[in-house]
Parts: structure tokens; sequence; C-alpha cells
């Protein structure tokens, strides 16, 4: 809601009590001063999200999510965005104080080995692309980034493959740990994403401990995993040591909660509880298009945060 609607609906709700409508006041006054509440949980919408209500300009997009409550939001695109365009983006955080979720550190590889084959070019290309998403996140006071290893070697056993992506990933580690940036895990589900090397939370933990950093987290995507594993409160649970950031999206469809089948007011209880103070990237589409469709996604993240309280 803009500075000005804020006013005039405050100046409505004076008239009507003015004029005997204190009922109807009451209603609008208790509506007018929770639109800006924050959530007790950092939820993070991406850009494009929000755009029929903020138009195109991702200045504008990051004003209104700021507008709603939320106070951060993710851009997996970060890193592609020309240079003026993050400063403005990191300018506009700085002044909203919205922080800042993932972006997507590296060219991920959908059909090829990438990480898990072990080849040096392709390692060497990895670890190039940190060293520049070190200064991607240093202008955007970034503090998390996604890494996905890539596709499965089908012609090199799996614990070599393994073992590939835990030397990388050590070397990346050094890479960020002098800047106390983190790169988060993404596991992905086989329906969507085929072949790839890195799918279950279980076996991220794996390779997190196996690496041992601060730098080196799981990326727990609910959607993702409730399709590929299922079992969900439990293994978040089990990895909760080595969780760095969540992701959401109902399933099936991928669109916000309480549009499918996982039960988002207990997992997000569950993490509250926990003490979890990091972000929840909202990595989904809208069940329903335009300006309706995103005051549905709003209404969605109150409805399931109201039952923190």
């Amino acid at each position: 809601m803009k500075r000005r609607q804020f006013i005039k609906q405050g100046a409505l709700a004076g008239s009507l009590f003015s004029f005997g409508g204190s009922v109807v006041a009451s209603n609008l006054l208790s509506e007018v001063s929770t639109h800006k509440q924050k959530f007790n949980l950092k939820y993070a919408p991406h850009i494009g999200m929000f755009k029929n209500h903020a138009g195109a300009d991702v200045v504008s997009q990051l004003e209104f999510m700021a507008d709603q409550g939320f106070v951060a939001f993710e851009d997996n695109e970060m890193r592609n965005r020309p240079l003026n365009e993050q400063k403005r983006m990191a300018a506009a955080m700085q002044r909203l104080g919205i922080q800042m979720g993932v972006f997507v550190a590296h060219t991920i590889y959908w059909k090829e080995p990438n990480l898990a084959s072990g080849r040096k070019d392709w390692r060497d290309e990895f670890l190039a692309e940190i060293e520049e998403s070190v200064e991607v996140a240093q202008r955007v006071d970034a503090k998390w980034m996604t890494v996905v290893p890539g596709h499965v070697d089908l012609r090199l056993n799996l614990n070599y493959q393994m073992a590939n992506v835990i030397e990388t990933l050590k070397q990346a580690s050094a890479i960020l740990e002098p800047h106390g940036l983190t790169m988060v895990l993404e596991p992905l589900n086989f329906r969507d994403h085929p072949g790839l090397f890195l799918t279950e939370s279980p076996q991220a933990f794996e390779i997190c401990k196996a690496v041992d950093s601060p730098s080196c987290k799981i990326l727990f995507d609910i959607y993702h995993q409730q399709i590929q594993e299922g079992n969900l409160l439990p293994n978040i649970e089990a990895c909760w040591d080595e969780i760095g950031y969540f992701q959401i999206g109902d399933n099936p469809g991928r669109k916000e909660p309480t549009t499918g089948e996982i039960n988002y007011k207990n997992i997000f209880s569950f993490i509250h509880k926990r003490g979890y103070a990091g972000i929840l990237g909202m990595e989904h589409g809208n069940s329903v298009d335009g300006k309706d469709g995103e005051q549905r996604v709003i209404n969605a993240y109150r409805e399931v945060d109201n039952f923190l309280k």
C-alpha cells in the first residue's frame, strides 16, 4: 500500500467514526494497521512475482515487496544483471531495509556431469564463477548463493563422483570463507530435473559434513524434497545443522502455499519454533494470473504466517 493510500484510508476511517459507523471503521482500521506488518519469518519473493502491481522496474518491485511487509527477496539472475542495475538494487535494499536472499552462483549444467566428472576445465570454470560471484555478493550485500553440481556422470562410479564434488566444493569454500559467504547446495527432484547428481537432503547433508565448512550448506527446497523424498519434517530435523536456506513451493503445481498438498502451517511452525532466523525463498509461480493472483500470494502467506502467533 502506498503512503498516500494509507493516509487516505486513515482519513476515511476517521470520518466513519465521526458519522457513527464504528463497526465498519473498526474493521477498516484493523485491515490498514496490519497491512504493512512484518511477517514472523523472512519470506522472500522473487523478482517478477508482483510485476502487475509494481511494474517491470526492479526497484519498484522491491518497494512494493517492502510495502507489503516482506523484509527479504531473492533473485536467481542477480549475477547476470548489468552492473548499474545491481547498484540501483543495492541502494534500494539499504533504503527499504530489505535483505538479499540467494542468487545462482555459476553456470548450471543440466545435461552434463560438470562437478561430478572431476574434469579440470569444468572445475576451473566453476571456481572462476564463484570468484566472480563474491564480487556480486559484496556489491548487493548477499550472504548466500545457490550451487547445483550438475548431471550425473553415467560412465563413472558414484563414489568417485561424490569425491569429485566434495573436492571442488572444498576449493570453493576456501574462496568464500574469508568473505563470510555461503554457497547452498540445492537437491532437485527427479521429475522436473531428471538425471542430476544431487537429489536428496541426506546426500546434501553427507557432502556438507565432508566439506566441513561454514561456507557450504544445504538449500532445502520444500517443493523439490516433497516430490523426491517426502518425510519433510523428519528430514528437516535430521539436516538442521547443515541447512542454510529454505525455498518454498506447494505440490503439485509449484505455486504458493495453500494450493497443494503440503501443510505449510505445520512446516513453518516447526521452522519458527526451532529459531530459524534465515530466509525462505518464495521460488514458485502464482496460481492465478494478474493482480488478483499476486494478492492471492500475499494473502496465502498471511494465512500460513498468522498460524505462528
